[in-house]
């Protein structure tokens, strides 16, 4: 069995059932060896699908009788696969997204409801094509003083949209892109209308790959010339001395020149900074209090000249194994693994001239890597992971010597995962302070905070969300 939808429905099926959408997708494009263009398409329909779930079930609830949460589920998923390509794949004509997914529900144990696949997809067809829907008639219905600020023209949808909005701004992008409302809500505190609309577009694009050269066994030069010469396309990233990105498709990661050789690692260009934040010196003792699978870690060792030690600590030991096998393979020698809670370590009191804390968080800075994570993460999950994030903060911190720096950073931008949790902390630590560090070149509109930290804004960077902060101990600790 080979067929593309067939395989991305068998994945979706599983997701629906619990399974993280990378790993349900990996199982199903390891059991079959396709063709790239097959395994693109696969991929593709499981993250969309995936990604705009709330936007298909709407579709669901708008065309069907039945609401979507009453459908049955395997169907519900078939529903997705139709209305998805229908709406966000321009390439492929609408008579196959129709027909593909008629028989798939012929051969997935609903032949007799193909006749309503094929009603409820058409009938969405015949509105994209007939009267507007968000071209004219919601234009109508908002007035006509009102800002048109959620119809852009980018957006990869039919001319007339089929999709009923309604008017609270925050559903509205919650529907629109495919949200749940309280993240909508978050960044609509954070950013106002017109950034957050624009933050969830880049939300759900394809995430584009990068690398960081290892510069103690290569040079970017030779990175790019092995690369172009393999036909694959890569350009730099300003400020930021090690980082390349893939321009297009590139195949197998671990067939690429250089990847054995231990010449480059993957590793998005965000992450990158937060090593330069920190900013280890050769000889020094490093922490990595939360380290695994280590793209960190091993940054910190190649910035170090892999001179000094670095404790890598992490309580996963299968994630702990891929660092492991990412510092033999880049040839990298200081890294010491540490296996455990780093709340529960106390040998480490006052022996480290750096720590970074790259804490455990819900992760919203890097929904297009993952597709399901917008439906994983709730309130409740951000609020017991800022206890926890506060807890890593307040006992790693005494890893720290006097004079000496830790680095706080995650990749979600969430101010009670952030903000909150550094102002916490420095109201309870009169011997720790935010360090405004020099000579440390930061992407253009990086917002540098008055307050002394860092937040990257995907839809401003191109680049994963993160926070991050440094601070320094004060020589009058004990």
């Amino acid at each position: 069995m080979t067929n593309p939808r067939q395989l991305a429905f068998i994945a979706l099926r599983d997701v629906h059932k619990g399974a993280y959408a990378d790993v349900a997708l990996d199982r199903v494009l390891q059991k079959f060896n396709l063709p790239d263009c097959d395994r693109r398409l696969v991929t593709e329909l499981v993250y969309g699908s995936v990604r705009r779930q709330r936007t298909l079930d709407t579709l669901i609830d708008q065309f069907a009788k039945k609401k979507s949460h009453q459908q049955p589920q395997d169907l519900r998923t078939i529903l997705h696969l139709g209305f998805y390509q229908l709406r966000y794949q321009e390439r492929i004509p609408a008579s196959a997204a129709v027909n593909t997914t008629v028989q798939l529900a012929k051969e997935n144990g609903f032949a007799g409801l193909t006749g309503f696949v094929n009603g409820l997809l058409r009938q969405y067809l015949r509105k994209a094509e007939g009267q507007g829907g968000r071209g004219a008639g919601e234009q109508e219905s908002r007035g006509a003083g009102e800002k048109d600020s959620l119809l852009l023209p980018q957006s990869p949808v039919p001319h007339f949209d089929p999709l009923e909005l309604p008017e609270n701004p925050v559903e509205r992008l919650g529907i629109l892109h495919s949200f749940p409302d309280w993240i909508i809500q978050v960044w609509l505190e954070q950013l106002g209308l017109n950034d957050t609309e624009k933050l969830c577009e880049w939300m759900n694009q394809s995430p584009t790959i990068d690398l960081r050269i290892n510069p103690l066994r290569t040079s970017i030069e030779e990175v790019e010339a092995a690369l172009q010469s393999a036909g694959i396309l890569v350009r730099r990233i300003p400020h930021l001395p090690q980082a390349l990105r893939f321009i297009g498709n590139t195949g197998s990661i671990q067939k690429l020149p250089g990847f054995k050789e231990g010449w480059w690692t993957v590793q998005d260009a965000s992450a990158q900074l937060v090593g330069h934040l920190l900013d280890p010196q050769p000889g020094e003792v490093v922490i990595d209090a939360c380290a695994a699978p280590g793209g960190k870690t091993t940054h910190i060792a190649e910035l170090m000249v892999d001179e000094g030690k670095i404790w890598a600590c992490d309580r996963t030991p299968s994630r702990l194994r891929k660092l492991q096998e990412n510092s033999q393979r880049l040839n990298l020698q200081s890294i010491q693994i540490c296996t455990g809670d780093s709340r529960h370590f106390n040998q480490f009191q006052n022996t480290a001239d750096r720590v970074l804390l790259d804490a455990p968080c819900s992760g919203l800075g890097t929904m297009h890597r993952h597709a399901d994570a917008r439906w994983r993460q709730t309130p409740e999950s951000v609020r017991e992971l800022s206890d926890l994030q506060r807890e890593l903060l307040t006992h790693t911190s005494t890893f720290v010597k006097a004079g000496g720096v830790l680095v706080y950073a995650t990749c979600t931008l969430h101010p009670a995962e952030n903000e909150e949790v550094i102002s916490a902390f420095l109201a309870e630590s009169p011997d720790w302070q935010i360090e405004f560090p020099s000579g440390i070149e930061l992407p253009d509109s990086t917002e540098r905070t008055p307050q002394g930290w860092f937040k990257l804004w995907p839809h401003r960077q191109d680049m994963d969300g993160f926070f991050m902060v440094r601070l320094r101990k004060t020589n009058n600790s004990e």
